[in-house]
């Protein structure tokens, strides 16, 4: 049987057929494949919060108004400043870690050492960050009212600062007025038939926050439709009044998948899935990295005569921070 071979001219050109595309072994190869149907996974999550964003772009938190926080600092207002640092130290890993591919390049144990433990430290601190920021949000600092409507309402005044008016946020832990009456959590010791659920009572009850409004006349109340001036609604004190009356519907302090006293809820679901998706990437790359760390203080690859194994980590690690920069210009700075 004639088993004649056509030849196509491609042979020993990048696709001609042998068993190394591009000049890459199997292992970088599906490294590849795997960054590819990742980073389509995360353009579908961030297309999905654009797209979220832009129907309620009149509603959107805005974010120098949310990340105010940083660690040791509290009652302070630093906007971004944290995120900007945990941003520096991931993209400084990135840095590292290109030095460690560079120095396994050229078989250098003791520099691919120094440089895969530094990556692993700015890995650990960013995952650490990222926790305390999260719990962060969830903990609130001023609290709202969310109205029937779904609207969140939140409390401050007006204050001049260098000849500009803004609005100073309050809290309602400095107003509220405690009310005694019929709110109770259902404990063991208490019984209490009508309650379906365990679900922990807010700190304030609506009416505890409009008695404690009524007797501030200096506190406004805005809401979380943004203004042509690019700014949270201010509405009058008669309104403000109002609305916590007829229209308040619940108490809410931090933001959880439920509810958000920052702004819609929306803003508050998708906050958590993808940072929390990314998260789990640096998480999973940190362990990653330890384990690469420990082989390379064994002697693991300078038998092998190749650092291979660590230019295939470092892929993922630049991905990893890659995807970083568009979560934090998403979020953050858009």
């Amino acid at each position: 049987m004639d088993t004649t071979v056509a030849n196509t001219g491609t042979e020993g050109k990048t696709w001609g057929g042998g068993n190394r595309p591009l000049g890459a072994s199997y292992g970088k190869l599906m490294m590849w494949f795997f960054i590819v149907s990742d980073a389509l996974t995360f353009s579908g999550f961030l297309a999905a919060y654009g797209f979220s964003r832009f129907k309620f772009i009149e509603e959107w938190p805005i974010a120098d108004e949310v990340f105010t926080h940083v660690p040791f600092l509290h009652g302070q207002e630093l906007p971004m400043i944290y995120v900007a640092f945990m941003t520096f130290i991931l993209i400084m890993s990135s840095v590292t870690m290109v030095l460690a591919v560079d120095a396994g390049h050229h078989m250098n144990k003791a520099k691919v050492t120094i440089y895969m433990f530094l990556t692993i430290i700015g890995g650990a601190i960013f995952v650490g960050s990222q926790a305390w920021e999260w719990a962060t949000f969830i903990q609130g600092d001023y609290g709202a009212v969310q109205t029937k409507g779904g609207n969140i309402l939140q409390f401050g005044e007006k204050v001049t600062v260098d000849g500009e008016e803004k609005f100073k946020r309050i809290s309602i832990d400095e107003f509220a007025v405690n009310i005694a009456g019929e709110r109770a959590t259902h404990e063991r010791k208490n019984g209490l038939w009508f309650v379906t659920d365990d679900t922990p009572l807010p700190d304030y009850s609506v009416e505890e926050i409009y008695k404690g409004l009524e007797a501030n006349p200096n506190i406004l109340v805005r809401n979380q439709i943004i203004n042509e001036e690019g700014e949270k609604t201010i509405l009058t004190r008669d309104e403000s009044l109002r609305q916590i009356k007829d229209n308040g519907k619940l108490v809410v302090k931090g933001a959880n998948l439920v509810v958000n006293e920052y702004g819609t809820s929306l803003f508050a679901d998708f906050f958590f899935f993808i940072t929390g998706f990314h998260g789990f990437h640096v998480f999973s790359g940190v362990v990653i990295n330890i384990i690469i760390f420990f082989n390379v203080i064994l002697g693991t690859y300078e038998r092998r005569g190749s650092y291979e194994m660590v230019e295939k980590v470092g892929l993922y690690w630049h991905f990893v921070d890659l995807v970083w920069v568009f979560v934090f210009t998403f979020f953050y700075l858009v």
